[in-house]
C-alpha cells in the first residue's frame, strides 16, 4: 500500500545572495555608495522552502537542486539543515560553482540582480529520483533560469514540461514559479509547462509577458489586463489556480473561472528594510494556504501578509514569521486602496 503523500518538495534554483545596500542606482560609468553588505541564501528552493519551514515547522519539506563543491554550497545546505529541511536530494558538483547573485538594494526596497548561473545550469531531471519523492506537492522554480529544464523537448515543448508531466503521473500536485528576466522567451519556455501545472504562482510582469500583454496602463497597474493574462494562462492547461502577485495586490483565478483580488498590506516606510525575496515569501504563503485548503480570499490575505513580513529584513528569509503571527499581521495593518 502506498504511503499517504505529505509535505512539499521544492525543486530548482539554489544560490547565495550577496545583498549590497546602495544609496542610488548609478548610470553607466558612474559611482554609487555601498552602505551595507550581507550574505544570505537565495533562489526558489532555499527562499520558499525556509519561509515555509518558518511558517509551520510541522510541514515536511524536501530540497532538490544542485550546488557546487564550495563554501557557498556548504553554506546553503547548512542553512537548509537548520530548519530541518531534507537536503538529501541536493546534488553536489565539481563542474561548476554554486550559483550566486549580487543584489543591489535601494533603501526604498527596490533591487536589481546580477546573477551567475553556476551549478543551477547543471541541474537536470536526470538528477531527480521521482520514485523516492512522496510529497503532496512539488514546486518548481524558476522557469527561465534553469538551463537544462528550459531546453526544447520535441514531444512536450520543454524539458520542464516533460518533468512536470512525470511528477503529475506519480500523483503529486505541481506548482511553478518564473523569474523576471528581460531577455527570456516567455512564450516559448513558459507556455509548455502550463499544461502540466496545477498551480501557477507568478508575478504580474511574468504572467503578462507570456502573452505579450502590458501590465501597465498610463504607468499604473492594469488589473483587467492582468486578469486577461491569467485567463489565457488558465486556458493553457493550469488545472487548479493561477495566482498572481504584485506590489499593489494579489489575484487568484480558479478552475471555475472565479476571480478574487486582495489589496496588499500598507507597511509604514520606516519599517521596510528591503524587498529581496518578497515574491518567494508570497509564494510560500500561497503554498501553505493551498496545502491547508484555505479558500481563495484567505490564500491571498495570508500570502500577502507573508510577503509583507519579508520587508522587515534586508535578506530573503529573516523577516518571515509563524503562521499565527502572519494571521496577526493581516489584522494589524490596513490594506491599500485599489
Amino acid at each position: 500500500m502506498n504511503k499517504e503523500k505529505v509535505g512539499i518538495s521544492f525543486a530548482g534554483n539554489i544560490l547565495v545572495d550577496i545583498v549590497k545596500t546602495i544609496d542610488s542606482y548609478p548610470g553607466m560609468g558612474m559611482l554609487a555608495n555601498i552602505s551595507e553588505v550581507s550574505q544570505s541564501v537565495g533562489g526558489c528552493v532555499p527562499n520558499t522552502g525556509i519561509d515555509l519551514a518558518k511558517i509551520d515547522s510541522s510541514v515536511p519539506i524536501n530540497a532538490i537542486g544542485c550546488v557546487g563543491n564550495d563554501d557557498y554550497g556548504r553554506y546553503v545546505v547548512s542553512r537548509l539543515n537548520e530548519y530541518k529541511i531534507d537536503t538529501g536530494r541536493i546534488t553536489v558538483t565539481d563542474d561548476a560553482p554554486t550559483s550566486f547573485s549580487d543584489v543591489m538594494s535601494l533603501k526604498t526596497g527596490d533591487r536589481t540582480f546580477f546573477h551567475a548561473r553556476g551549478a543551477n545550469a547543471k541541474f537536470s531531471p536526470a538528477q531527480i529520483d521521482l520514485s523516492a519523492i512522496n510529497s503532496k506537492m512539488l514546486h518548481a522554480g524558476y522557469i527561465l533560469l534553469l538551463d537544462a529544464f528550459d531546453q526544447k523537448d520535441a514531444e512536450y515543448g520543454t524539458v520542464m514540461a516533460r518533468f512536470l508531466k512525470a511528477v503529475r503521473d506519480r500523483g503529486i500536485k505541481t506548482s511553478i514559479d518564473v523569474v523576471s528576466d528581460d531577455t527570456g522567451d516567455y512564450a516559448a519556455i513558459v507556455k509548455p509547462a502550463l499544461k502540466y501545472t496545477d498551480y501557477a504562482i507568478i508575478n504580474e510582469i511574468e504572467c503578462c509577458r507570456i502573452w505579450g500583454i502590458s501590465h501597465l496602463n498610463k504607468g499604473k497597474l492594469d488589473v483587467p489586463a492582468v486578469k486577461r493574462a491569467m485567463e489565457l494562462t488558465l486556458a493553457s492547461g493550469v488545472r487548479e489556480k493561477v495566482i498572481v502577485h504584485c506590489k499593489e495586490a494579489g489575484f487568484v483565478l480558479d478552475k471555475s473561472g472565479k476571480f478574487t483580488q486582495t489589496a496588499s498590506l500598507v507597511i509604514p516606510k520606516e519599517k521596510i528594510k528591503g524587498s529581496v525575496g518578497a515574491g518567494d515569501a508570497f509564494c510560500a504563503g500561497a503554498l501553505y494556504g493551498i496545502y491547508n485548503d484555505f479558500d481563495d480570499e484567505h490564500i491571498l490575505r495570508f500570502a500577502s501578509a507573508a510577503a509583507a513580513c519579508s520587508l522587515f529584513s534586508k535578506n530573503s528569509i529573516d523577516g518571515m514569521l509563524s503562521a499565527g503571527e502572519i494571521e496577526n499581521m493581516d489584522r494589524m495593518f490596513s490594506r491599500k486602496t485599489m
